[in-house]
């Protein structure tokens, strides 16, 4: 499911979502929500017309469907279709440049806190073809490595990740100095990088730093060849307040997938 509203924000997400579901033989979901004064029928046609033009510009048959929410985005969401039938939602959003943080706009805040699907914010200097074709294969998964309550909560970034070009996935862990990673974390960090072989090599990494935010930026610092970030909430939401609304762990030119770990 892609939200747009025709923005040059949202047609660059949708090129994303659309070359991901042209690679994953997908099904896309392009959504808009009326503002005040919009005409629907008028909105709808529009909508066709954008997936007109991305099918060209793809050089694909994808299947898509348009559909057009009222009052509020997840409220939308919520009534345009049965989500359990939606596997990722896309949203485009406007980030600070250079190695400022990246601040999510409040629809991506309300997506990400109220519907329990996994989303992929796209800032608007990326581009999906950038990712499998110029060598930026490696996919960060930053976890705190407490135990998943669900085996499938990274189903979709082991399937998004199938799709990179050479793909390898750093299970990435940042702690404070002179610490050690207790024995059931460097179990959980074992059946993570388990889950992604032998389809996608997997390696780990450490960062010692105080502040998590800090740790992760730093690691992508260094690794120009990044082209995802990924990150578990809780089902708690204190893990998501204070790193997902509050301060990006990202650059202004990375995809971050955020998925949702309803707990045991």
């Amino acid at each position: 499911l892609i939200p747009i509203d025709f923005s040059e924000t949202s047609k660059n997400a949708l090129l994303y979502a659309g070359e991901i579901a042209k690679r994953a033989s997908g099904k896309l979901l392009i959504l808009n929500v009326l503002q005040n004064g919009n005409n629907k029928e008028q909105v709808s046609n529009s909508l066709e017309e954008t997936a007109k033009e991305l099918k060209q510009t793809l050089d694909t048959d994808i299947d898509f469907t348009c559909l057009v929410g009222e009052h509020d985005l997840v409220n939308a969401i919520m009534s345009n279709h049965d989500t359990s039938g939606i596997d990722l939602i896309v949203m485009g959003t406007n980030g600070a440049t250079g190695l400022k943080k990246i601040f999510i706009g409040s629809n991506t805040v309300k997506v990400i806190g109220k519907i329990k699907i996994p989303v992929m914010v796209i800032p608007g200097t990326a581009r999906y073809e950038d990712y499998v074709n110029t060598g930026k294969n490696r996919i960060v998964l930053a976890t705190d490595l407490e135990e998943l309550g669900e085996d499938c909560t990274l189903d979709i970034l082991k399937e998004i990740g199938i799709l990179f070009h050479a793909p390898q996935l750093v299970v990435l862990n940042v702690r404070p100095e002179n610490t050690r990673l207790p024995l059931y974390k460097r179990i959980e960090r074992d059946f993570i990088q388990s889950l992604f072989r032998p389809e996608i090599d997997t390696t780990r990494a450490t960062v010692f730093s105080s502040n998590i935010i800090n740790g992760i930026k730093l690691y992508l610092d260094k690794k120009t060849d990044t082209g995802l970030v990924a990150m578990v909430a809780k089902e708690t939401g204190a893990f998501l307040e204070k790193h997902y609304t509050k301060e990006m762990a990202s650059h202004a030119n990375l995809p971050l997938l955020v998925l949702h770990d309803k707990g045991k």
